[in-house]
């Protein structure tokens, strides 16, 4: 049965990967229900139909930190990007650039800075942990601007790494992991052609240009745990605002106060999101925390949301709960692995063109007419405080 075109993906993606690497990005923290919550919030979302409202000039487009995309979406960051098809991040890139929107990438990309962003025919945006080694920061964010890349996404809720451990059952880490990883890749022969033989080097592109040597899958976790810091506060983040000279985005927010504290320190936006349900299991969706971070904040920054979204219903859901635009995470990395490049374009245009058709049955000519009054007053009296 066809629900969406990301399950489909999923489904193909499945297939077509090494169980390492579906279980990785597929995966939650701990047993996984706010992974699972993610979804089903969304799926809780009523929207009010109406009719007779004269739809015929309709406008998916908005505008975001002075860039106009054709619909209010951005490819989110995702490690390992490059692994899930050949030079996966430089494919996706230049798909989110034939649609019309951003593309993120990540600091644990295949893939490296100089790679993709000469790849692409507009500017993309990076992203950024805070880490123990300041040197390696400071790079990247030179290397970034060097390249073109317009806004910093900076993550802020991986401290420490969760509890992930679909991961030490899959392979990807736990014993034996290396052995298992390749056993596995022989039984995908093509997987491992395509990307396992053509889609080489397989190492962290971004970290080996710093440290001068290939790191590679087997150095990944333990260069993340060992790196990762978690005696950050706001204050670590002071010179990095000083540094970077374009649009900053607080990414991992799921609290008023911290949303506040964004605000006060001079971020440009925040993204409200749980990492996909992959760090602190139990927390709340990012459809129930939305709302009350949009009453805290709307109009003082740009306020982004991810964790859940599979179609472009979700995306109206996430517009109408507070919103300005939504990433995309897991649904184009399936895209990806199914079927590349061409996969990823494909998934967009349905996402904007089930976009389209949300718009036209709640009477919302334009990204601006989506709030509040597109929600159900069910709706309103569960996820939104009075």
């Amino acid at each position: 049965m066809i629900i969406s075109a990301s399950t489909d993906y999923r489904a193909a993606a499945q297939s077509r990967l090494p169980p390492f690497l579906f279980h990785y990005i597929d995966g939650g923290a701990y047993a996984e229900h706010t992974l699972r919550r993610n979804v089903s919030d969304l799926e809780d979302i009523a929207l009010r139909q109406r009719v007779l409202r004269d739809v015929a000039e309709l406008d998916t487009a908005t505008e975001l930190f002075g860039e106009r995309l054709a619909f209010p979406a951005a490819l989110a960051p995702v490690g390992l990007t490059g692994m899930y098809a050949r030079r996966g991040e430089v494919q996706a890139a230049r798909a989110a650039a034939a649609k019309g929107i951003p593309f993120t990438l990540s600091t644990v990309s295949v893939c490296p800075i100089e790679e993709v962003a000469p790849a692409i025919g507009r500017p993309m945006w990076f992203q950024l942990y805070v880490l123990k080694d300041r040197g390696f920061m400071r790079n990247a964010l030179e290397r970034a601007q060097a390249a073109g890349c317009t806004t910093l996404v900076f993550t802020v809720d991986m401290p420490t790494p969760g509890a992930r451990y679909r991961d030490a059952h899959s392979g990807m880490s736990g014993p034996n992991a290396p052995l298992r990883r390749m056993l596995q890749a022989a039984t995908h022969p093509r997987w491992a052609w395509d990307v396992g033989l053509l889609g080489r080097p397989h190492d962290l592109g971004n970290i080996s240009r710093y440290r001068g040597h290939p790191t590679g899958l087997a150095d990944y976790i333990g260069w993340l745990a060992a790196n990762f810091d978690p005696s950050i506060s706001w204050r670590d983040l002071e010179w990095i605002r000083e540094f970077w000279t374009g649009p900053m985005v607080i990414k991992g927010i799921l609290d008023p106060e911290d949303a506040r504290d964004a605000v006060r320190f001079g971020a440009d936006g925040i993204v409200v999101s749980n990492h996909g349900g992959r760090q602190l299991d139990g927390v709340l969706s990012t459809a129930r925390a939305l709302p009350a971070i949009a009453d805290a904040v709307a109009g003082e920054l740009k306020i982004l949301a991810d964790s859940g979204v599979r179609n472009g219903l979700d995306i109206v859901r996430m517009l109408a709960l507070g919103a300005d635009a939504v990433l995309l995470g897991r649904a184009f990395v399936y895209a990806l692995a199914a079927a590349g490049g061409s996969g990823v374009e494909h998934l967009l245009d349905l996402l904007q063109r089930e976009m389209r058709v949300a718009m036209t049955l709640t009477g919302a000519r334009t990204v601006a007419d989506i709030g509040r009054d597109t929600l159900t007053g069910v709706t309103r009296d569960r996820f939104v405080s009075p």
